[in-house]
């Protein structure tokens, strides 16, 4: 993100000259806080996989299916890392429709989403909400911040949805997600979903490569690289499992084009 010096109080500026993931998911999702080079690269995906308009909101059925669960759990605290656009319902707007004492705190790098930052915190008057601009690859900036709103002593849900795979090997993923889990208490959960090249490596290897074109990074991983964020965590039943299959009973089913499996896998994980 940069500043302008001559927008009023420092303005964020957007950077239009290239896609952004956060701004190609409200893409996908039917929203308008987009700009046409981020629909001409998600159009492009889609003659990868015709699905990713599927894909979107099988994912974010999941985040609502998940935080259905934590919050019948009894968590009351969220750490949401790579929010994205604010689709309605927010996840904060779940967590506290169970528990209106929820606090949650949002953080992505995209100055769009700081944008749009008040549709996140409209908490309920018992709870909290907040929204931290940060990088992902920055975990100690993200805890400090993240820490005036969240206690660390008592358990937090980690959420990093559809993040990852924008987060390569060399930018230390595992690691990123380490730090951030060790600083949690017992009790505490991990939350991912993911793309993965499973059921269609090369329209995974075509994607990654259309993504590197641009300067940017798609790191499809695999049913066990996914499973290993996830070490020395207890997965929750139903362990790794396709984004659409993670307790469908807690959401309306989303209805998709073809058979096929939607090209995802999720799971959730409590800290001991």
């Amino acid at each position: 993100m940069t500043q302008d010096p001559a927008a009023p109080h420092g303005a964020a500026i957007i950077d239009t000259s290239k896609p952004h993931p956060a701004r190609m998911y409200d893409w996908f999702l039917g929203g308008k806080d987009n700009y046409p080079v981020d629909e001409e690269m998600a159009r492009q995906l889609l003659t990868v996989d015709a699905r990713g308009r599927d894909m979107a909101r099988v994912n974010r059925a999941f985040m609502h299916r998940a935080i259905r669960w934590l919050s019948a759990e009894g968590v009351r605290q969220y750490l949401d890392v790579g929010t994205g656009i604010p689709t309605e319902p927010n996840l904060h707007q779940i967590a506290q429709g169970v528990a209106p004492d929820s606090r949650i705190v949002y953080c992505d790098n995209d100055p769009i989403v700081l944008a749009h930052a008040a549709a996140l915190l409209r908490s309920t008057p018992a709870g909290a909400t907040e929204y931290i601009q940060a990088d992902a690859r920055d975990p100690e900036l993200i805890l400090e911040r993240a820490g005036k709103v969240l206690d660390f002593d008592q358990p937090i849900a980690l959420s990093m949805l559809a993040l990852l795979h924008f987060v390569g090997d060399e930018d230390g993923a595992y690691d990123l997600v380490g730090k951030l889990v060790e600083k949690l208490a017992p009790g505490s959960y991990l939350v991912l979903s993911h793309v993965t090249g499973d059921f269609d490596p090369e329209g995974a290897a075509k994607a990654a490569a259309m993504y590197k074109a641009r300067g940017l990074t798609l790191r499809p991983r695999s049913r066990n690289e996914l499973a290993a964020f996830f070490d020395g965590l207890d997965l929750v039943e139903p362990g790794v499992s396709l984004t659409a299959e993670w307790h469908p009973e807690l959401g309306e089913p989303v209805q998709v084009q073809g058979d096929d499996p939607i090209p995802g896998w999720a799971a959730v994980g409590r800290k001991r």
